[in-house]
C-alpha cells in the first residue's frame, strides 16, 4: 500500500487465510451452546465455473486426496452446478465429523489455489440445524478472509431470517472473524450443502 492509498483512504483487502476454516469446530460448540444449532455434516466450496483439462486434473487430485480417507462412506466430493452458473464441490460427512468436513473444505480450497484457480474461489460453507428445522450456514468469504451467517427461511420463496443471522453473528463474535460489511452477506439461494 502506497502513500497515495493512505491519503485517499484506500485500504488493502484482507488476504485469504484458509486456516481460518479450522476455527469452525470451536465455533460450532459455541453455536450449539448459545442457540442450539448442530452441524449437519454438509459443506461446500463455491467457485466461478472453470472448464478445461487443468480443472479436470485438479478435480481428480481432490477426489484422490479425499478418497484416501478410509472412514468415509460414499463419494468424497461431488461437483455440482447451480442455477446461477456457479460450481460447487460438495462434501458430506456425518454430523459429528465437523473437523473432518473442515479438512475436506480446506483441502478443496488449497488444491484449487495451488493449481492456479484461487481467483475463481468465492466461498465455502458449513451447514447447521436446530430441532425446529432452521438451517443456517456459516459462510467463509475466500477473498475477504471472513465469515458470515446465512439463514434462509424454510418453504417456498427466497427469504432469509435476518434476526437469526444477527443472533449467530453475536454468538460467534469471539470465535470467528466476522464480515462487518452486511452488504457482503450474500444470499446463497439453493446452495448445495445447506
Amino acid at each position: 500500500m502506497g502513500l497515495l492509498d493512505i491519503l485517499l483512504g484506500r485500504s488493502k483487502p484482507a488476504a485469504p487465510d484458509l486456516d481460518r476454516l479450522f476455527a469452525l469446530p470451536s465455533a460450532a460448540v459455541t453455536l450449539e451452546a448459545a442457540a442450539g444449532f448442530t452441524p449437519t455434516g454438509q459443506g461446500a466450496v463455491c467457485f466461478a465455473t472453470v472448464e478445461g483439462s487443468a480443472f479436470e486434473q485438479t478435480h481428480r487430485e481432490v477426489q484422490a486426496l479425499l478418497d484416501a480417507d478410509t472412514d468415509r462412506t460414499g463419494p468424497p466430493v461431488r461437483l455440482l452446478r447451480d442455477d446461477y452458473g456457479y460450481s460447487w464441490l460438495v462434501s458430506h460427512r456425518s454430523p459429528g465429523e465437523l473437523p473432518l468436513l473442515v479438512n475436506d473444505l480446506h483441502a478443496v480450497n488449497s488444491a484449487m489455489e495451488v493449481n492456479g484457480f484461487g481467483p475463481q474461489l468465492l466461498c465455502s460453507l458449513a451447514g447447521f440445524e436446530d430441532r425446529g428445522g432452521r438451517r443456517p450456514a456459516l459462510v467463509y468469504l475466500y477473498k475477504r478472509g471472513s465469515f458470515y451467517p446465512f439463514a434462509p427461511l424454510p418453504g417456498a420463496g427466497q427469504r432469509r431470517d435476518s434476526a437469526l443471522e444477527l443472533q449467530v453473528k453475536a454468538a460467534l463474535r469471539d470465535d470467528l472473524r466476522t464480515e462487518e460489511d452486511l452488504g457482503r452477506w450474500f444470499p446463497l439461494w439453493g446452495a448445495p450443502g445447506l
